[in-house]
């Protein structure tokens, strides 16, 4: 059998980082290509030793990075320059000097950027964009809940904005339109058609989203449990093999699924 896909582990010493790792030199059909982090990162106990990031990308077909916004806009300017690998990128929270970046990047090599590797997430996000665009905001007021683990450092989540985003669309509009800001005191009445954000932090919870569409007599909830972090490491490397050769641009899962319309 050939060797397979070489790909290459970002922010490795990470629990994303360790997990792709793993699913990484357990999938057929990839072949760990290195792992880095940050340069004054201590050696860790693993069989493959960390290298640095240039040896990595000139070892590696497809690069996953689910590291901090400044690493990873490092990490998109130093794979454009070179005129590659492709980019799986996981990092949530960026500045707009980092979104540029990747932006940027993203002409000279195809950059796959979701805030959520999750297949089941990915499906709840068009099931969002579905209701809201047959639930009028007259009526039914929109609320995009997350909880994660006491160490998540942004808020709100990746993925919350995705699905936020995801509802924004059905309703026809850009997301910053329509986001309420955070309650904090005597906030007045819910604007008619604004969509809500909440984050919770606490324990070691991997990912609670749910989207309520609430109207006065009734609501509907959808929702997705994240149970092991395994599954966006799964869906990372599905998103670095699905890369592999394609143009330059930036995708998403939705490309990787097959899930966009044309």
């Amino acid at each position: 059998m050939a060797q397979g896909l070489k790909i290459g582990v970002g922010g490795a010493l990470g629990r994303m980082g360790r997990a792709v790792t793993g699913m990484v030199l357990d999938r057929e059909g990839s072949t760990l290509a290195g792992r880095f982090d940050r340069p004054e990162s201590p050696a860790d106990a693993d069989p493959t030793p960390l290298a640095d990031r240039e040896t990595v990308l000139a070892a590696s077909d497809v690069v996953i990075d689910f590291s901090t916004g400044p690493a990873t806009a490092a990490l998109a300017d130093a794979a454009a320059s070179r005129g590659g690998p492709a980019l799986v990128i996981g990092a949530t929270g960026l500045t707009a000097g980092e979104d540029a970046a990747v932006l940027r990047a993203a002409t000279r090599v195809a950059i796959v950027r979701s805030g959520n590797y999750s297949v089941g997430v990915n499906v709840l996000a068009g099931l969002v964009e579905q209701a809201a665009r047959r639930l009028p905001p007259e009526i039914w007021d929109i609320e995009v809940f997350e909880a994660h683990h006491r160490r998540k450092v942004d808020a709100p989540s990746g993925t919350a904005l995705m699905l936020a985003e995801a509802a924004a669309r059905g309703r026809g509009r850009p997301l910053t339109d329509l986001v309420l800001p955070l309650r904090d005191g005597v906030t007045g009445p819910r604007p008619q058609g604004g969509i809500g954000l909440a984050a919770l932090r606490g324990g070691g919870i991997v990912g609670e989203h749910s989207v309520m569409f609430a109207a006065e007599e009734e609501i509907i909830t959808l929702s997705h449990s994240a149970r092991d972090r395994a599954l966006f490491a799964r869906g990372a490397v599905e998103a670095a093999l699905w890369v592999a050769g394609r143009p330059p641009g930036l995708y998403d899962m939705v490309d990787v699924l097959g899930f966009r319309e044309a």
